[in-house]
């Protein structure tokens, strides 16, 4: 199995208004996020990729045009938990590129969500 991925990063508020008034992710708050895509495949195409780097920057016009220094709650039709948001990307990705395999979602550098069906 051949296996690619990619970051991207991208910095928003977000709030989650539905726990409790006193935790801290009730207030709000915002993250430097950073996105990484996860593409597999048994085989490569012609050019010996399993998909060319270059066509995932279709992710980062997206991350760029909906989502950097935006107030997520806005713009997403889900809690904006990093697992959440983990499944929103990897939904997205896979449309595009039947390679995806996993989203992961970091909110701090030490915290990863990932979304693998």
């Amino acid at each position: 199995m051949y296996r690619i991925s990619k970051e991207f990063h991208f910095s928003a508020s977000h709030q989650l208004g539905h726990l409790p008034a006193d935790h801290q992710c009730a207030r709000l708050h915002g993250h430097n996020y950073i996105v990484s895509v996860e593409l597999a495949s048994t085989t490569l195409n012609a050019d010996g990729f399993v998909r060319d780097y270059h066509e995932l920057s279709a992710l980062k016009h997206y991350i760029d045009s909906e989502l950097d220094h935006r107030h997520l709650n806005d713009v997403l039709d889900l809690p904006s938990t990093a697992e959440n948001m983990a499944r929103h990307f990897y939904d997205w990705s896979k449309a595009r590129w039947p390679e995806t395999v996993a989203v992961r979602v970091s909110e701090t550098p030490k915290t990863w969500a990932e979304y693998r069906p």
